[in-house]
């Protein structure tokens, strides 16, 4: 069946400079994101998972060179001024960021917090904005809801004010929600609840969601599809089914390889060798080459393009088959 698509990213990159050098964070990127589809973004630190999701509403602007499109609807946001550019942030993209409490203002109740969001981006009376206020923090599991809209963000736990983040996200209801990473720090538990509360509201709102994360586990269970980054570029995507099961770059079965599974007792966890890249010393040809135990003569010399290998599957490599046959040193 034909996916509604309603995000086409196509060659996006952000350059961000220091003491005149150019730092490529992210490199070329381009996915496109179905209507209630999961997309998440999988890969180590400082792989260009946060920067992608900050370019796509035009918040890396301000520090950075953007380029590329960012098709939403059909329509180029990425090309809109700032004036234009900011209704549709909150109200038809939303964005959950890592940290609620650099994300909360501290000096700010959690309602009017709320409610400020919904003024902007809303036509409801001030009653009608508070019952929408109190609805969402319902929805979203905070008990008593209606007592807790005079609470201030430290009077919140870290999972309750991780859901205090999604109700302001998802109070004007988008049809798109950039998780950035929505459950670090958080215990297990509250991590599950987190992410089954993040699927039930996208299910209820036929919303897309684009799941920043680096815990394959995570993907496994909550997205239709991933993309692997590695040094600001995707190196791999498709359908989490395909990529779980049969990963055609070195980087994913090192990622793989890397979530203990019936490991023995005192046996050392295996870890990817080496570390990423910096920004202002990547390698000439494939960033991950030095980290790579399948590399060949060419792969230090050329960079390799993120082509199709079957529909819906694609992977930046010079040799996908032999790496999906699990021929991996």
């Amino acid at each position: 069946m034909a996916r509604d698509t309603i995000l086409e990213v196509k060659n996006l990159s952000t350059t961000f400079h220091r003491g005149g050098r150019p730092l490529p964070a992210v490199q070329d990127v381009s996915f496109d994101l179905g209507r209630g589809e999961v997309l998440g973004l999988v890969g180590e630190s400082g792989s260009g998972k946060s920067v992608t999701l900050r370019s796509l509403l035009g918040l890396s602007r301000r520090y950075g060179d953007v380029k590329g499109d960012v098709l939403w609807n059909g329509r180029n946001i990425a090309a809109l001024p700032e004036r234009q550019l900011r209704p549709i942030r909150g109200r038809e993209i939303a964005m959950i960021f890592q940290e609620p409490m650099t994300s909360l203002n501290p000096l700010l109740t959690v309602g009017m917090q709320l409610t400020e969001t919904l003024k902007a981006h809303t036509s409801l009376s001030r009653s009608e904005r508070k019952a929408r206020a109190i609805e969402m923090l319902d929805l979203v599991g905070i008990p008593s809801a209606a007592s807790r809209l005079g609470d201030y963000p430290h009077q919140f736990s870290g999972g309750m004010r991780q859901r205090v983040m999604i109700a302001i996200a998802l109070a004007a209801e988008p049809k798109l929600l950039l998780a950035d990473e929505p459950t670090t720090a958080l215990d297990v538990t509250i991590q599950a609840q987190i992410l089954d509360l993040i699927l039930s509201l996208a299910r209820e709102f036929d919303m897309g969601v684009i799941l920043v994360t680096h815990d394959l586990g995570v993907v496994a269970q909550t997205c239709d599809r991933v993309a692997v980054m590695y040094a600001g570029r995707i190196v791999e995507e498709g359908t989490v089914r395909d990529v779980l099961r049969a990963p055609c770059h070195p980087y994913t079965v090192g990622l793989m390889r890397s979530v203990p599974e019936d490991v023995t007792p005192r046996t050392p966890l295996y870890s990817v060798p080496g570390t990423p890249p910096s920004l202002d010393a990547l390698p000439r040809g494939c960033a991950f080459a030095p980290r790579c135990p399948n590399k060949g003569e060419g792969c230090e010399a050329r960079v390799p393009m993120l082509e199709a290998l079957a529909p819906g599957r694609s992977a930046a490599c010079f040799h996908p088959a032999e790496i999906a046959k699990g021929e991996v040193a």
